[in-house]
């Protein structure tokens, strides 16, 4: 049983944007698995939450509250159903900026059931004051509310039912310290490869009932910048695209005219990176420039570039951050097919 409050993100239109949009909300839950064994990808992370949770099964215990931590997309949402699941829990979803006051924690904590899983997402976005009141609840499971105020104001405690905590969060280091040190379990989850998106393309298909042969799996996957739910995206635009102008059938052929129609290049760039990218090069000569600049120059909020452009980019060894702005590097030069500049002006290009 799955109960929700959780908030889709405000975001733009962008396809390969890793954050939920309201396009995701009608395939999100009917794509996710339902346990571990259906869960591709994250071995590590798999494993060893495998042994975690047969381990709390056999004594009979709630879970050890448990930090999901990573890039957005990747399945911090899904693993919380899988935990619940496994145990046989039901699973409460809510989101750091939706309790916004004590007594909406406070709510949700005293509706829980014995070994309920209670998730959390964008936890490093709760306040001083929720946290005060989750850490007697995640250490003792208790809830202490003051009643009445003044000289009248007393303090009761309240017994609540042992369950296991979930926290999801883009933003490890945004934790205090306190609050991160109160969880068990902590789980980095990476950005998949393409042969375990190649997987997920496959699965996701058969559910949704589009025919998608390997190469065009393939052609999907290398375009999904390592993450799932872009993965996913992406297969619902192609599928478009092969029920108008192809026979049904996702191919390598058809997923490369959609995905170019779409403006994502074969390493998963769009049109907003290669903007940015460009105007780093013809406009400011490769960087320094300051992203404030950057972005007035193309339109767009600085705020969209650090967040939803830059991981990337740097990922990829594109793009440099140094103290006096943004710097282009040699290999975006080459992606672009623009002309290197020589390796030592101006102390610009960076060797890799």
């Amino acid at each position: 049983m799955i109960e929700t409050s959780e908030k889709i993100f405000e975001t733009d239109d962008r396809v390969v944007t890793p954050e939920v949009t309201n396009d995701d909300s009608d395939i999100e839950f009917s794509l996710r698995p339902k346990c571990l064994a259906e869960y591709i990808g994250q071995d590590k992370a798999k494993e060893n939450l495998a042994v975690y949770i047969e381990a709390a099964k056999r004594r009979g215990e709630a879970l050890d509250h448990v930090l999901l931590y990573g890039p957005p997309g990747l399945g911090k949402t899904t693993l919380s159903g899988i935990i619940a699941h496994e145990m046989g829990s039901n699973l409460r979803i809510t989101s750091g900026p939706a309790i916004e006051k004590p007594g909406d924690l406070a709510a949700l904590l005293t509706n829980l059931s014995e070994n309920d899983v209670l998730f959390i997402d964008e936890i490093h976005r709760l306040s001083k004051s929720i946290e005060e009141v989750l850490y007697p609840a995640l250490e003792d499971n208790v809830l202490d509310i003051m009643i009445g105020k003044g000289p009248s104001a007393r303090s009761i405690r309240i017994d609540l039912p042992k369950f296991t905590l979930v926290g999801a969060t883009t933003r490890a280091g945004q934790l205090t310290s306190p609050l991160r040190d109160r969880f068990g379990v902590i789980l980095r989850l990476e950005l998949y490869t393409k042969e375990q998106l190649c997987d997920i393309i496959r699965r996701s298909s058969m559910i949704l009932g589009i025919q998608c042969d390997p190469d065009g799996a393939a052609e999907i996957a290398g375009r999904a910048r390592g993450t799932p739910r872009i993965a996913n995206r992406l297969l619902k635009r192609v599928r478009d695209f092969a029920d108008v102008i192809g026979n049904g059938v996702i191919t390598k052929d058809l997923a490369s005219i959609a995905l170019d129609r779409l403006e994502i290049d074969p390493i998963g760039l769009d049109s907003i990176d290669k903007r940015m990218l460009t105007m780093i090069i013809k406009g400011y000569n490769g960087g320094p420039v300051g992203l404030d600049t950057l972005a007035s120059a193309i339109g767009e909020e600085a705020v969209t570039l650090e967040d939803m452009c830059e991981p990337f980019l740097m990922q990829l060894g594109f793009l440099a951050r140094t103290p006096r702005g943004r710097c282009a590097t040699k290999l975006a030069y080459e992606h672009l097919g623009f002309a290197s500049p020589d390796d030592g002006e101006n102390g610009k290009q960076l060797s890799f």
